[in-house]
């Protein structure tokens, strides 16, 4: 299955099932919460008073929610939403909400259909007793009502092709926990990944400053085992071309220094900016060198995380065209996605921070980054957040991981990190035979 909606009365506990099986199986589902209870909340609807303004909100709110479940079932992920139109469509027959059961028919279409329904089953005063525990007052339905609903929702499922699978939710919780899993067939397995299995050439791209360092800083501080297991990266080497091209900047200060010309930056307010864009291409050829020159160390089996940003209308498909194939061939591309305002202030703050310390105290006039990093052509060589990219014969993996906004939590960091290594480790498992 690849679409499962989860159903009941108030209180039967949908949202904490959810959550519980989104946490256990990180790597096979992603959850959606119910859609009319985020819109209440985030807009400040009265659930029973504003009939026609949750009806209006439902009907704007489709579209996102339809790109949301795609999304997730085109990563290889069981998506399991919480309720649904069907459940909403039963609720406003019992409340006399004609509205909204006129607009049904025009609406029943707007999500795709899917696999199977699940109803978590209590009786009635359960639910009743459960909500008045969860002291929510605002979303509580008592009563008559109830029954009307699990009545008009009853007829509901007898319109529709698709399968109603019944779950008995008054029981200890662990035991509704575990017929679900059965019923979905989840199965808890700690995946076991060898060195020999993890990423081959990890090339790690984004924007300056757009989060690829605090992600190498993560790695290194977290066990060999923890990094292996969660995140698919075995012993790790780097290849940076910023620091290539801060040695070129420090090269031409000493070509100035004996009067000759800079060969490839310019001073701008006491750092550097590129003065000649053939740079970029030799830096790609560096990496090249490089990569061939770890290759031939005797060393084990490690992960290569290749890091570098481009810029412009064709920065990153230039680059990655002149990546010499055998390392194309065992790669996969995570893509860190910042906006380019975002890219500007954390460069900012990086520099501030740094206090002229080194490296990452250069910092180029406003400008100057625009020039750069204004355009990107990222999004043009991809499509959805994780698939193939095609450079020249080849298909490299990618995933691209929305890093905004910043944060310094080592629990979102590393959520973020397992979701898009996840997927973009699924999909280059597939590739290697043809490689």
């Amino acid at each position: 299955m690849n679409y499962v909606v989860v159903e009941g009365l108030p209180a039967v506990g949908k949202s904490e099932t959810l959550e519980l099986l989104a946490r256990f199986y990180p790597r096979q589902v992603r959850i959606l919460p119910e859609l009319v209870k985020t819109l209440v909340l985030n807009e400040g609807i009265d659930l029973f008073a504003e009939r026609s303004r949750l009806t209006e909100a439902i009907r704007k709110a489709l579209p996102a929610r339809r790109r949301e479940i795609q999304d997730i079932m085109n990563q290889g992920y069981l998506c399991l939403e919480e309720s649904h139109l069907g459940v909403h469509y039963a609720y406003s027959a019992a409340l006399g909400d004609r509205g909204f059961l006129e607009l049904y028919p025009a609406l029943s279409h707007e999500l795709p259909t899917p696999d199977a329904y699940v109803r978590m089953e209590i009786p009635v005063a359960e639910s009743i007793d459960r909500q008045l525990a969860r002291g929510t007052a605002q979303f509580d339905i008592h009563g008559q009502a109830l029954g009307k609903m699990l009545a008009e929702l009853d007829r509901w499922h007898e319109s529709v092709d698709v399968p109603l699978l019944r779950v008995n939710a008054d029981c200890p919780a662990n035991e509704l926990l575990a017929d679900v899993e059965t019923l979905l067939e989840l199965g808890y397995h700690t995946p076991s990944v060898s060195n020999e299995e993890a990423f081959d050439v990890l090339l790690l791209l984004g924007r300056p400053a757009s989060g690829k360092s605090e992600f190498i800083d993560f790695m290194t501080h977290i066990s060999s085992d923890h990094r292996l297991r969660e995140f698919f990266i075995a012993p790790f080497q780097i290849i940076d071309d910023f620091p290539i091209l801060w040695n070129l900047f420090q090269q031409d200060d000493v070509w100035e220094s004996v009067g000759r010309e800079r060969w490839v930056s310019k001073r701008r307010e006491g750092n550097y900016a590129v003065a000649d864009d053939s740079v970029w291409g030799f830096l790609i050829e560096r990496i090249n060198q490089l990569v061939i020159e770890k290759a031939s160390q005797p060393e084990g089996r490690r992960t290569l995380i290749v890091e570098f940003s481009r810029g412009g209308h064709d920065g990153y498909l230039q680059a990655l065209r002149r990546l010499s194939p055998s390392i194309l061939r065992r790669a996969a591309a995570l893509y860190v996605s910042v906006s380019f305002e975002e890219s500007w202030r954390r460069n900012i703050a990086r520099y501030d921070e740094k206090a002229r310390g080194g490296i990452l105290t250069h910092s180029v006039p406003r400008e100057e980054m625009e020039r750069t990093y204004g355009t990107d052509d990222w999004p043009s060589l991809t499509s959805g957040p994780v698939g193939l990219m095609r450079i020249g014969e080849l298909e490299i993996p990618y995933a691209t991981m929305d890093n905004e906004p910043e944060s310094k939590d080592l629990d979102i960091l590393s959520e973020r990190y397992r979701c898009a290594l996840a997927s973009l480790y699924a999909l280059w498992r597939t590739r290697l035979p043809s490689r």
